[in-house]
C-alpha cells in the first residue's frame, strides 16, 4: 500500500493496484510517482562512496521510479520481491540464467512462448545448458522426466496460441519434493487472475509490455519471487546489466493503476466474442479456457480467477486465400504482434512446426485474437464481414 498511510486490514489485488507502491506526500502531494531520469547518482562521502551506504547508487541498478513499481508489482503477485526488466522477453532469459548452469537439465513447456523455445535452442544449448520439451498436459507425470541434474521446470499456462492449462498445483508438488526451482510465465492471467505463489511457484514472469502497461506503447517485463528465488534473480539482473528505461517504467506504472478496470473488460468481451465464435459454421473450435468446451476448462475455473481477452481459433479447412481475404479487410482488428493493449489484434499461426514433444493438428487454418475495448457489437460485425470474405473466397 501507500506509504503514506498504514492499512489496519488487508486489501483486495484490485485495491492494491490503485494504491501500492505510491507515496503521494513524499512528492509534495503528487499522486504519481516522479519520473527519475539519470546514470550517476552523487554520495554527500567518501565512506558513504565505499560502503554504498544510501538507498540508490547507480542508475543503473535502481531508481526511486523502478522501486515503486516494483514494489507494486510484487504487492499485487503476492511475492517478496520484483525486478523490472527492458522486456517480457528479457524476464524470461534473465530468469532462467539465474539458476542454470554448464551442465545442468531443464524442463520447458512445449507450448512455450517462441522466442522462450529460441533461448533455449540457440543460446542455453551454446552454454551447456540441456533442454526437454514436455506435454503442457503432463500434470505430476512430470516426475518420469526428471534427470540427476535438472534444475528447473518452467511452465506457461495457458499456453502460448494453442492454449493449453496446465496443472501447476501437481507441478509444484514435484518440484518441491525434487528440490527445483518452479518458474512461469503469467502474462496471460496477470498478477490479477493467477495467483503464482499461493500454486507453488518460485518465480513469476510478466511481460509486462501487455497487460500492466496495456497501452501498446512501451516495452517492460517483470520477475517476482518467493522469498527463496529473491537473491537469485537479483544477482543475474545485476551481473547481465538489466535496467528497465525510466519512461518505460513510469507507463508500466500508470498502466497498472487501471489494470483491474481493462481486464474486467477484456474478460467479459472476449468470452463474449468467443461464444459467438463457437456458434459460426466456419468455426471447427475455440481455444479459451473459460469456455465450458474448453478440455481443461474445469482446472482453469479451479486456479484462476479470470480471463483475458487473448484466445485461439481453429477454423475448418479452407484456403490460406480465404483467410487472407478475411483479415486482410479487417478495419478493428489490426495484424501485428504482441497483446495486452485497448486495441483488438488478429494473427494467423501454424504451432506445428515449432511443437517437439507433442503433436499439434488443428481441423483447419489457426487464428490468435485479442479482445481489446472496443464494443462488442462492433467487433462482431467486424468479424462477420471478414467470414462473408473468406466464404465467398473459398
Amino acid at each position: 500500500m501507500s506509504s503514506d498511510k498504514k492499512s489496519s486490514r488487508p486489501h483486495a489485488p484490485a485495491t492494491r493496484a490503485v494504491h501500492s507502491g505510491r507515496a503521494p506526500h513524499d512528492n509534495f502531494g503528487f499522486v504519481n510517482p516522479p519520473v527519475y531520469r539519470g546514470s550517476t547518482v552523487l554520495f554527500p562521502t567518501v565512506e558513504k562512496l565505499w560502503n554504498r551506504d544510501q538507498a540508490y547508487t547507480y542508475g543503473r541498478t535502481c531508481t526511486p521510479t523502478v522501486k515503486s513499481l516494483q514494489d507494486a508489482i510484487a504487492d499485487i503477485e503476492g511475492g517478496a520481491t520484483t525486478e523490472l526488466t527492458a522486456s517480457g522477453y528479457q524476464a524470461v532469459s534473465t530468469a532462467i540464467l539465474a539458476f542454470v548452469k554448464a551442465g545442468d537439465h531443464i524442463l520447458m513447456v512445449d507450448n512455450v512462448y517462441q522466442p522462450t523455445r529460441k533461448f533455449c535452442d540457440y543460446l542455453l544449448v551454446r552454454l551447456g545448458v540441456e533442454t526437454t520439451y514436455y506435454d503442457p498436459l503432463i500434470g505430476a507425470g512430470i516426475a518420469d522426466l526428471i534427470r540427476p541434474n535438472t534444475r528447473l521446470i518452467f511452465t506457461e499456462s495457458p499456453g502460448s496460441q494453442t492454449f493449453e492449462v496446465q496443472d501447476i498445483p501437481a507441478i509444484a508438488r514435484i518440484a518441491r519434493e525434487r528440490d527445483l526451482w518452479l518458474l512461469m510465465d503469467n502474462t496471460w492471467a496477470s498478477p490479477l487472475y493467477f495467483r503464482p505463489f499461493e500454486h507453488g511457484v518460485d518465480v513469476s514472469i510478466q511481460a509486462a509490455t501487455k497487460y500492466i502497461v496495456g497501452h501498446a506503447d512501451a516495452m517492460l517485463g517483470a520477475i517476482t519471487c518467493n522469498e527463496r528465488a529473491a537473491k537469485y534473480v537479483a544477482m543475474a539482473k545485476d551481473q547481465l546489466g538489466v535496467c528497465p528505461g525510466s519512461e518505460e517504467t513510469y507507463l508500466g506504472m500508470r498502466g497498472l493503476r487501471t489494470l483491474p478496470t481493462r481486464l474486467a473488460q477484456h474478460h467479459r468481451a472476449g468470452l463474449e466474442i468467443a461464444r459467438w465464435l463457437e456458434s459460426r459454421p466456419e468455426v471447427a473450435r475455440v481455444l479459451h479456457p473459460a469456455l465450458e468446451s474448453h478440455p481443461q476448462h474445469e482446472l482453469w475455473k479451479r486456479d484462476f480467477l479470470g480471463a483475458s481477452g487473448l484466445f485461439g481459433v481453429v477454423l475448418k479447412p479452407v484456403s490460406d486465400k480465404a483467410v487472407a481475404a478475411m483479415l486482410d479487410g479487417l478495419e478493428l482488428f489490426g495484424m501485428g504482434f504482441s497483446w495486452g493493449g485497448y486495441e483488438s489484434l488478429v494473427i494467423p499461426f501454424d504451432a506445428r512446426s515449432y511443437r517437439t514433444a507433442t503433436n499439434w493438428q488443428p481441423e483447419g487454418p489457426t487464428l490468435r485474437l485479442h479482445i481489446g475495448l472496443e464494443d462488442v457489437n462492433d467487433l462482431r460485425a467486424d468479424l462477420e464481414a471478414g467470414f462473408e470474405r473468406l466464404n465467398a473466397t473459398g
